[in-house]
């Protein structure tokens, strides 16, 4: 079988940076729905289609194609006041203007005595990714799969 849309893909991968310090290397494979639901890196998708159980391939992603450009408008200074006592370095919480309905994850970088440092970029925000995998099963999408728009399953999402 072939990735082709509404496929179910499962592969094995390590995700590092440009300088080849490992990310992510998950010991169990991962499954999305294929055909730009959103599931991998579009550029994944893209060198994966019409191959077969076996191909492996390394993807070198630009920030523009991955999480983007760091923006430090999304760096933010906020009274200490604001936040509750047992804050931390590392936290992180949703956020955003009052004004739009888009969230951000915020994730708190440094604590003061009266400010609290937040950071609303993706913590890959600005790095070039290298993103190598191996397909290790294919199958036909169920109509569920395909209504819900992600995989099903022990490697996919589970309800």
């Amino acid at each position: 079988m072939r990735i082709e849309k509404n496929t179910v893909v499962s592969i094995n991968y390590k995700l590092s940076d440009a300088a080849g310090k490992i990310i992510e290397q998950p010991d169990l494979p991962i499954s999305y729905l294929h055909g730009g639901y959103g599931g991998i890196f579009p550029m994944v998708e893209e060198e994966l289609h019409s191959n077969e159980i076996g191909y492996s391939c390394s993807v070198l992603m630009e920030p523009e194609n991955t999480f983007g450009d760091h923006d430090s408008e999304l760096i933010r200074v906020e009274p200490r006041s604001l936040f509750p006592e047992d804050i931390a370095v590392g936290m992180q919480f949703e956020g955003g203007e009052e004004s739009s309905d888009e969230k951000l994850i915020y994730t708190i970088t440094d604590v003061a005595d009266d400010k609290v440092v937040v950071d609303g970029n993706h913590p890959l925000a600005g790095v070039t990714l290298n993103f190598e995998c191996t397909v290790t099963e294919i199958r036909p999408a169920t109509e569920e799969e395909i209504s819900h728009g992600h995989a099903h399953g022990a490697h996919g999402h589970e309800h």
